[in-house]
């Protein structure tokens, strides 16, 4: 008989396409959605849906007759007035979900954390055996995940099985939202992007997190972290691959930082008291001043985690954006 796998997170990004993968890979799958989710990413798929919350006193009865579980869920935010919610969502509500695995004895749970968790080495290049005081990471949602993934450490020296992941910047479809990356991208698309910002991150495609995950699960060491990422690039890098596959022209011209800055301490601390929805969040523009820069060399030798081609992972992208955003692109994706 099949596995049973309960996925937290289903309806995003990295969990949608991890779920299609269990499928795929002949698992069974349960999924946690909250009441008020939209379910668009799930649509058409042969799973059971459960309704509930990551802080719900009862987990553990929604998890019970499952051999595996991938924690995905997690709140995402750069607004610095949201600290509360981040800290309830993405460290409480981890704390619940292992205790609920293990109240549920779930044999193995795999949990999705971030490289946001690791920080950043300034002028180098992190792995998983760096990590930055929490007082250096940037911005509240940076530590809760920080914090939360000291709760997956904190579960394992009771005994549980937990492999933490610490993706790095996905690329691909079923970005709904989309994430800031995919934010990127449509921009791009859209041709709203007339500067862009002196900065670099690491990128990966979408598909090779959903297998990392899976890796970890089948070959990941109980209490290790893996980072699932692939290419470091700059941001103009990655505009400019943008442009050679789409022919749409890459801006040429760098925001000096301190512009951001100050529209983003404006929006944040002088509009939003008035009651005026802030449009940049100060912390993710203090993130771009930093190159964020990883090495997923661990996850490649130990996990044999896939290194699908950047470009190829844009055109999947941009083909799905095209496709769900109405975009109408005129290019030829063979390119």
């Amino acid at each position: 008989m099949s596995k049973t796998a309960f996925v937290t997170g289903g309806t995003g990004f990295i969990g949608a396409n991890l779920v299609r993968l269990l499928l795929q890979s002949g698992y069974q799958v349960k999924a946690l959605v909250r009441p008020t989710s939209k379910l668009d990413n799930l649509q058409n798929l042969d799973i059971e849906i459960v309704k509930g919350d990551l802080n719900d006193a009862d987990l553990a009865d929604k998890i019970i007759g499952c051999e595996v579980l991938f924690h995905v869920a997690a709140l995402y935010s750069l607004w610095q007035s949201d600290k509360q919610p981040l800290y309830q969502q993405n460290v409480l509500g981890t704390k619940n979900v292992l205790t609920a695995a293990r109240k549920a004895k779930v044999d193995r749970t795999v949990y999705t954390s971030s490289v946001a968790a690791i920080g950043v080495k300034e002028g180098s290049i992190a792995d998983e055996t760096y990590q930055s005081p929490i007082d250096r990471l940037i911005g509240e949602y940076k530590k809760s995940k920080f914090l939360a993934e000291q709760e997956a450490q904190n579960a394992v020296k009771l005994g549980q099985d937990v492999v933490i992941v610490n993706p790095t910047s996905p690329i691909g479809p079923w970005d709904i939202k989309p994430t800031p990356t995919g934010d990127i991208i449509l921009k791009f698309l859209r041709r709203q992007m007339p500067f862009y910002l002196d900065t670099g991150l690491n990128f990966i495609d979408v598909g090779d997190v959903a297998q990392g995950h899976l890796l970890a699960l089948e070959k990941g060491r109980m209490g290790d972290r893996y980072i699932l990422g692939n290419q470091n690039l700059t941001l103009k890098e990655l505009l400019d691959l943008l442009s050679k596959i789409t022919g749409i022209p890459a801006p040429q011209t760098t925001v000096p930082s301190f512009l951001p800055l100050t529209v983003a301490w404006i929006d944040e601390y002088v509009l939003a008291p008035l009651g005026k929805p802030p449009f940049v969040p100060l912390d993710g523009v203090r993130m771009s001043t930093q190159k964020m820069y990883y090495d997923s060399s661990k996850a490649v030798r130990e996990l044999g985690l896939p290194q699908t081609p950047i470009p190829t992972a844009l055109k999947n992208a941009i083909d799905w954006f095209d496709k769900n955003f109405a975009l109408n692109l005129k290019y030829n994706s063979a390119r």
